[in-house]
């Protein structure tokens, strides 16, 4: 099956990869020519590279044309809404929510937390069956798509049974018939997968972003809407299954109560813990079921990377706790099969040689331990993690800051050291930043190494420094400056280059025979431009004086044709 792009990069648009790479936690990125991309098949779509892209060029694919279309076909389209919706819209009435999605088109509602209580009930009887091991729940796509793909080792641990999206697709297909077609709305990009991998059961995932811009198009306004009586959630309302969305929101379901700090209910949250708690989970050897509750977004769904975050996120803890009911049974019966295998789909991981590793550091100026800075600036935990994305051809070497850096500066070097004037720069003190060769030979009587200068006050090393001062007081430039020196005449410009903290002097001595050569050729193109300027304005009134001087010509030899001629000469007479 081929792999779907469900997070895209608007390629012009893309402007600092290193965070992006930074917030990738599987490191699902791969930069070329400045570009970051992500890779389908190492993505586990967490959606954090949507948060960490300063220039928001990651855009995850947008599906509301395709929920629209179901809509146009008139097939009875149900919404599956995630439990986060109490956060995502508070102070928003249930059937202020059912009201619009009907106005949209949606024959009902119903609560995703339903699937939820019945992921709980299927947990619970496998935790009974199968005592003395550690569980992982497979609520969130994201953790069981990273375990597949990153810790096979680990998916034993996976519970068996559907996420409750999934399982409440399973739900309403059964409550409805398998002729209508479903939609879910959520935080989650993740969901996007599950439809594409499960057709026969979502046909359509949606975020609350897409869903507000849909209400916005249709000038649907949630806090104005007017609800009825049959504006209700269906076929009824969740319970303790609202609680999913938080830290912890599964322990009533699994221990009749919300004890988070049991040490058989774990609830981890963020993949950079969920990582940490998988390296030794597949060794333990537990005296009694140990339950991990992982989510992939930190504080769980309530701040996946599409919720509303215009309120803390213990706020939106709030609403949710403040909107779900408590349970009414427990423990709560299975009420329809929702179990399922999850394969093991490792992401090949290839193993390099030291001599690899040190080959491509190489590359980026590394050549000892002591130059692996791990510094973190590319994005990666390490100079070797980046090594390896040198080689897989994921990164590029001016990722890397330390790089760049040395780089530029040699360059930089290079050109100052190569230009025939004398440089120096200085900063608002007027101590020497850096100079060249030839700065010292012309204001230094000692013939020493320019580096001996760096740091020295410029007025101990030349007479005139006050035109720094002056730059440094004015911020305006000083272009073309000639000053007498000792017997020569230099050509000076002195510019900013960081309003008044750094500035740079050009010195040129005009007298040496090179300039004056250089002068005397400026001169005689000059002269050489003049001289054919005046010859063609010599040539242009010649010209003019010619013609006028033609048709005077012309008249005087009609006057005196050889009639008129003869004429004067008979006096008239004929």
């Amino acid at each position: 099956m081929e792999r779907i792009n469900f997070i895209k990069t608007r390629k012009h648009e893309c402007q600092d990869c290193n965070k992006c790479i930074r917030g990738c936690p599987v490191k699902a990125v791969r930069v070329q020519d400045n570009c970051a991309q992500v890779v389908p098949e190492l993505c586990i779509l967490c959606g954090n590279c949507t948060l960490t892209c300063p220039s928001s060029a990651k855009q995850v694919c947008d599906d509301l044309p395709a929920a629209k279309a179901l809509l146009n076909c008139r097939r009875t389209v149900i919404a599956s809404l995630a439990p986060s919706f109490a956060a995502q819209y508070p102070g928003v009435r249930p059937g202020q929510l059912v009201h619009a999605f009907k106005r949209l088109g949606f024959f009902a509602v119903s609560e995703t937390a339903l699937g939820a209580q019945q992921v709980s009930a299927s947990v619970l009887s496998l935790m009974t069956s199968e005592p003395n091991k550690v569980w992982i729940s497979s609520a969130c796509p994201a953790v069981v798509d990273f375990i597949r793909k990153y810790h096979p080792e680990c998916l034993p641990n996976v519970c068996d049974v559907l996420s409750p999206l999934l399982a409440h697709c399973k739900m309403l297909r059964v409550h409805y018939g398998d002729d209508i077609a479903i939609v879910s709305i959520g935080p989650c990009i993740a969901e996007k997968k599950e439809a594409e991998e499960h057709p026969d059961l979502l046909d359509v995932a949606l975020t609350f972003e897409d869903l507000n811009c849909w209400l916005l198009e249709k000038n649907i306004n949630l806090a104005e809407t007017v609800d009825s009586p049959e504006d209700r959630f269906e076929p009824e309302e969740a319970q303790e299954g609202a609680l999913f969305p938080i830290e912890g929101g599964m322990a009533p379901g699994l221990t009749g109560s919300h004890d988070i700090n049991s040490l058989k209910f774990m609830s981890i949250s963020g993949m950079p813990d969920v990582e940490q708690a998988l390296k030794d989970i597949s060794s333990w050897k537990p005296e009694h079921n140990i339950f991990f509750e992982m989510s992939a977004c930190p504080g769980s769904c309530i701040n996946g990377p599409k919720a509303a975050r215009n309120t803390s996120i213990a706020r939106r803890r709030y609403d949710i706790v403040h909107y779900a009911k408590p349970s009414s049974e427990f423990p709560r019966k299975p009420s329809l099969p929702i179990a399922c295998s999850y394969d093991v789909s490792p992401v090949a991981r290839n193993g390099y040689s030291d001599l690899q590793l040190r080959e491509a550091l190489r590359t980026v100026g590394k050549y000892s331990a002591d130059d692996e800075l791990n510094c973190g600036a590319c994005g990666y935990d390490s100079c070797r993690d980046f090594a390896r994305a040198l080689i897989l051809r994921n990164a590029e070497r001016m990722m890397c800051a330390t790089y760049t850096r040395k780089l530029a500066q040699k360059k930089a070097n290079a050109l100052l050291q190569k230009m025939p004037s004398a440089v120096v720069i200085v900063d608002d003190d007027l101590k020497i930043i850096e100079c060249n060769s030839n700065f010292v030979h012309l204001f230094s009587a000692d013939d020493v190494q320019p580096k001996i200068l760096e740091g020295s006050a410029l007025s101990a090393v030349m007479p005139f420094s006050y035109l720094f001062h002056r730059v440094l007081d004015s911020s305006e430039d000083i272009v073309g400056h000639d000053i007498r020196y000792q017997r020569s005449i230099l050509n000076t410009s002195i510019f900013t280059i960081e309003p008044h903290c750094v500035m740079c002097g050009i010195f040129r001595d005009i007298t040496e025979p090179i300039f004056q050569k250089e002068q005397i050729i400026d001169r005689a193109r000059e002269v050489i431009q003049k001289n054919l300027k005046t010859v063609q304005q010599i040539a242009y009134l010649l010209g003019e004086n010619a013609a006028d001087s033609e048709i005077i010509l012309n008249s005087i030899v009609r006057s005196f044709s050889p009639k008129e001629v003869d004429d004067i000469g008979t006096g008239g007479q004929p």
